[in-house]
């Protein structure tokens, strides 16, 4: 896009009642997956025009749920704060700006149900910093360090530790999950059906491709195996249709006058 990429660096603080002073532990934190942190990035990378996805439901009523997309416009944050020098700015390129201080992202949401806002583009939302806590296995997080340990156990310190985390509920969405895509309706998508190993659930291949309302919108990736199209419902799924077919022939008897 020819633009410097932003990089939004999350506010980490640890909640104990004594203060825990281990080395490079912001930086690790930092570097957790989102997964691992209630869906709070450490780093996010933002550029004007690219895709994102919202990661929390801030007004599902209004259409701002976990799993919403949109295309990201402008950061508003406070340009006077100073950045902490042990984030690893070694992940991104030299022209990078890193900010400490976001307050929030204008967001393009086509499917909002706001209202345009004051001084706001039509569909232009705009999307919070957010706090969330999570728990950190100190143990894990230092893996790579055998003699840590050690150090913990002369500090005494807990083996877990609490972690309140301010940042923006988004991530990047230039490619996201099949499980993410459930229930949205997209006008054009590539889909790779080359599935990983261990058990393929039906819905492994269904969910992707009943994405697109039709067909010349949808491109699969690479050559995929048949078999990926021919996985039976488990034995858990037929016994759940079951229970819903005998649910609505019962249904169907007694409301007979709405099913004729």
């Amino acid at each position: 896009m020819g633009k410097p990429p932003t990089v939004v660096i999350a506010k980490d603080s640890i909640k104990a009642k004594k203060t825990i002073d281990l080395p490079d532990l912001n930086k690790r934190l930092l570097a957790l997956p989102d997964n691992k942190t209630e869906h709070l990035p450490g780093y996010l990378p933002l550029v004007p025009g690219m895709p994102v996805l919202l990661q929390e439901n801030i007004a599902c009523e209004l259409g701002l749920s976990n799993g919403t997309a949109g295309i990201f416009r402008e950061l508003i944050y406070n340009h006077t704060s100073d950045i902490d020098v042990s984030i690893d700015k070694n992940l991104f390129p030299s022209d990078t700006i890193f900010v400490s201080d976001a307050q929030y992202a204008l967001i393009e949401i086509p499917k909002s149900k706001m209202t345009q806002l004051d001084s706001l583009d039509p569909l232009i939302v705009p999307i919070p910093v957010i706090e969330k806590t999570f728990s950190v296995n100190i143990e894990k997080l230092y893996a790579d360090k055998g003699p840590m340990m050690k150090l913990l156990n002369s500090k005494n310190l807990k083996t877990s530790i609490s972690v309140k985390r301010k940042g923006l509920p988004l991530i990047p969405a230039y490619s996201i999950t099949t499980h993410k895509s459930q229930g949205q309706t997209l006008r054009n998508i590539v889909i790779d059906l080359n599935m990983p190993p261990g058990t393929v659930e039906v819905a492994s291949a269904y969910v992707p491709l009943s994405r697109v309302q039709q067909l010349s919108d949808l491109v699969v990736l690479r050559d995929f195996h048949i078999s990926a199209l021919q996985v039976k419902p488990s034995k858990g799924q037929l016994a759940e249709l079951n229970r819903l077919g005998i649910i609505f022939e019962q249904t169907k008897k007694r409301y007979a006058k709405y099913f004729t």
